[in-house]
């Protein structure tokens, strides 16, 4: 049995020799990539002395040598800015032409931006993969109508990633034909390869009532468990002493065989064969769906890639955590009456294993990819949280449109036969209620982005519930403990991450107003003819709700402050281009997200 299913295509894809569909790809780049460098004051638009026909803004961004790119431009809440892309021109002392060239664009920018050189050869490097994946994307484009029709694993394959960076799909260290076979608009499948490991090198963590011989009864067949058992005895090994766990292929090939050397050739780490079961990605490239048994555990598996601003490795402690800070949140979930009003699922980390390296663990210095090179983490899938008639669809679905120019959203809300308004509220009402309590009443914070929130639908295509997940490394506290901390274990509350109020608070105003409504405000108001300004408002008054139901967190409501008038803008792209030895160095959460000056805060508007 393969290891991986091959490549169906030319690793550079029919996507990348179609010359038009790698232009179109490139002025979406573009567009992304001027707008939200113009959000965070990298570079600086000045309006044009007419409007374009048709009425729309005319923008020019005079960059270096005397080159001048113009394009129409929406502005919205946060200070974002939404380009079209269609409007991109070039212009030179030679004339005028469409502009299309993200890399040409950085190189034009170079000391207008302030880029090094060696990080602006880092920077084209990255965003030539992110072209790639665009115009893979974009050459398999579907409508809005088809989109809303895909399950859940397919539309996953559609997702264009993070919109808040635009060099979102780089995943340097896949070469082509990785990216042809792992990535997730290649929407292709693999297996993972099964290892089993030594006791003294790797450790087991799970939640109550998921033991480790019960885990592997539910994730792998009984005959190959039994094959993978001999596999160890035929080391002369006891297999039930040894931690199994799956590894990626292309981080065994990569990292494991290499790296892991002497302990395969000692007979530490045991290679045990492959997974029956076919995997693919999720738009987080790590975190992995069983398309065979979906009732079956998401595994959450570290790839020596970057990608957007990190090494896509798994911190031991952080996946060690995974399992304990899953517990605290169901359980608060089971009891709070609030909570379990909202419906709101926690998709639990139910287990997870950590395995050191035996050299690079006494390298406390080493860049931290290093210390994130094998382990697993155990997640259960959305499909076991689903009533009969209901479906789940991650919140990043509401940002796309079909290749007819017509969002999904817009389907969605059509299917629904709810007025727009009425349907955004009522998103808007299951996304908002239980984050709000997690961060006011226990003071826990989350990264509640696009893709950590599954949004649950009802049979009329409504958003009833919410779904969260992502527990082992994005559950935050504050610097102080709280009377509502103290079950949470001891060594777990002191690893947490912890940060002040004001940054806990952007789990709220950037993971979702900044990084999600700002974008959504745009499509809404022209798609559905809903004023930006009016989904700011539905999106004010459930905080005021939620206020209102709990005036005895009066003082809590003051210390996260969302509806202060001014918010600090926290830039992910000067992190991500200017980070400096940001991805060298030891540590890889040293500190809280680069900001940038402040934005206004749309939520403050009456």
């Amino acid at each position: 049995m393969p290891e991986t299913a091959p490549a169906t295509a030319d690793p550079l894809g029919r996507a990348a020799a179609d010359a038009e569909n790698w232009r179109r790809a490139g002025r979406r780049v573009l567009a992304h990539m001027i707008g939200e460098m113009a959000y965070e004051e990298m570079v600086v638009p000045e309006a044009a002395s007419t409007n374009v026909p048709g009425g729309a803004p005319g923008w020019t961004l005079s960059v270096d040598g005397g080159v001048t790119y113009g394009f129409t431009a929406r502005r919205g809440g946060f200070g974002s800015w939404h380009v079209d892309p269609a409007s991109l021109v070039r212009r030179t002392r030679e004339g005028e032409a469409p502009a299309w060239d993200p890399a040409l664009f950085v190189t034009d920018a170079q000391a207008t931006v302030g880029l090094p050189g060696d990080s602006l050869a880092e920077v084209v490097r990255d965003l030539l993969a992110t072209h790639a994946a665009e115009a893979r994307l974009a050459s398999s484009a579907l409508g809005a109508a088809e989109l809303a029709d895909l399950p859940y694993e397919d539309l996953e394959g559609h997702q264009t990633g993070h919109p808040c960076i635009f060099v979102n799909k780089g995943r340097l260290g896949f070469s082509a034909a990785d990216a042809a076979r792992y990535s997730p608009e290649a929407r292709g499948s693999f297996r993972l390869v099964w290892i089993a490991v030594h006791p003294d090198l790797g450790r087991f963590q799970s939640m109550a009532g998921t033991e480790r011989h019960e885990l592997l009864t539910r994730e792998l067949d009984g005959d190959q468990r039994e094959e993978f058992a001999e596999a160890v005895r035929g080391r002369g090994e006891d297999p039930d002493a040894y931690l199994w766990m799956p590894v990626h292929p292309f981080q065994w090939d990569e990292v494991i065989a290499p790296l892991f050397a002497s302990e395969i050739a000692l007979g530490r780490v045991v290679r045990l064969g492959v997974s029956r079961d076919r995997y693919r990605p999720f738009q987080s490239i790590r975190t992995l769906m069983n398309l065979d048994r979906p009732d079956r555990f998401n595994v959450k598996v570290p790839l020596m890639i970057r990608n957007t601003l990190v090494w896509r490795g798994l911190s031991a402690t952080q996946t060690g955590c995974a399992p304990h800070t899953s517990t605290w949140l169901r359980s608060l979930a089971e009891r709070d009456p609030y909570l379990a009003e909202t419906g709101v699922v926690m998709l639990a980390e139910r287990a997870s294993a950590t395995v050191s390296h035996p050299v690079f663990d006494r390298m406390p210095q080493a860049p931290y990819r290093f210390h994130e090179l094998l382990g697993t983490i155990w997640r259960e899938p959305v499909h076991g949280h689903l009533a009969p008639g209901e479906r789940a669809r991650t919140m990043a679905c509401l940002l796309l449109e079909g290749s007819d120019g017509r969002a999904l959203v817009t389907e969605l809300v059509e299917r629904s036969g709810l007025e727009p308004q009425v349907w955004l509220d009522r998103f808007l009402g299951a996304l908002f209620p239980p984050v709000l309590h997690y961060l006011h009443r226990y003071g826990a914070s989350f990264t509640p982005h696009g893709e950590n929130v599954v949004l649950v639908f009802d049979g009329d295509e409504t958003p009833v519930r919410i779904a969260l997940k992502d527990f082992g490394s994005d559950v935050e506290l504050l610097p102080f403990d709280l009377p509502e901390y103290a079950e949470i274990p001891d060594p777990v509350r002191s690893v947490l991450h912890r940060w002040k109020p004001e940054e806990l608070a952007h789990s709220v105003l950037s993971a979702i107003c900044a990084g999600h409504l700002r974008f959504l405000a745009d499509i809404v108001e022209r798609q559905l003819g809903v004023p930006g300004a009016t989904l700011w408002r539905l999106a004010r008054e459930q905080v005021l709700a939620y206020q209102e139901r709990f005036p005895e967190l009066a003082d809590r409501f003051g210390m996260f402050d969302l509806l202060a008038p001014q918010v600090g803008r926290v830039a992910l792209n000067r992190e991500q281009l200017m980070g400096g030895g940001f991805h060298e160095r030891a540590e890889r959460d040293a500190e809280f997200d680069v900001m940038h000056g402040l934005v206004d805060n749309p939520l403050s508007q009456p």
